[in-house]
């Protein structure tokens, strides 16, 4: 339950102008791709998680390859994947941000079947996480 008392504290990275510049060239929001990057990998380019997600990013191997990611740990490749994968889910979602962020962390197959984001601790915290960070990079 560690991540309940979480503290939102910015973070820049030398990944921002990359970041910027994936987002807008793919019209998603630059805060809200910060926001992830940094829930998702505290902007570790070799981050790994224990289900196997790798990068920026933290893309799965099934969708790296659905988005033509050859290398995950390449920070542009995996930052053009996630946010063509984000952008995807934006629009599936038609564009509200807390259930396409939650079909990010839990699949947009679990979003669909709970008609919402669903009711696991992680995904909550997730969607908690990264929509405080998302206000704090806005301002």
């Amino acid at each position: 339950a560690k991540l309940d008392y979480w503290q939102p504290t910015p973070m820049s990275s030398r990944y921002d102008g990359i970041i910027s510049s994936t987002a807008s060239q793919f019209g998603v929001d630059r805060a809200l791709v910060k926001a992830m990057v940094q829930v998702e990998s505290s902007y570790n380019p070799n981050a790994i998680s224990k289900k196997g997600a790798y990068g920026l990013m933290q893309l799965m191997p099934d969708t790296a390859r659905r988005y033509g990611v050859k290398d995950r740990g390449n920070p542009s490749e995996n930052l053009r994947g996630g946010v063509r994968y984000l952008k995807d889910l934006l629009e599936m979602f038609d564009q509200n941000t807390r259930l396409a962020v939650a079909a990010y962390n839990a699949g947009e197959h679990t979003v669909i079947r709970y008609n919402g984001v669903p009711p696991y601790r992680e995904t909550i915290n997730y969607v908690k996480k990264v929509t405080t960070l998302r206000q704090i990079y806005t301002q």
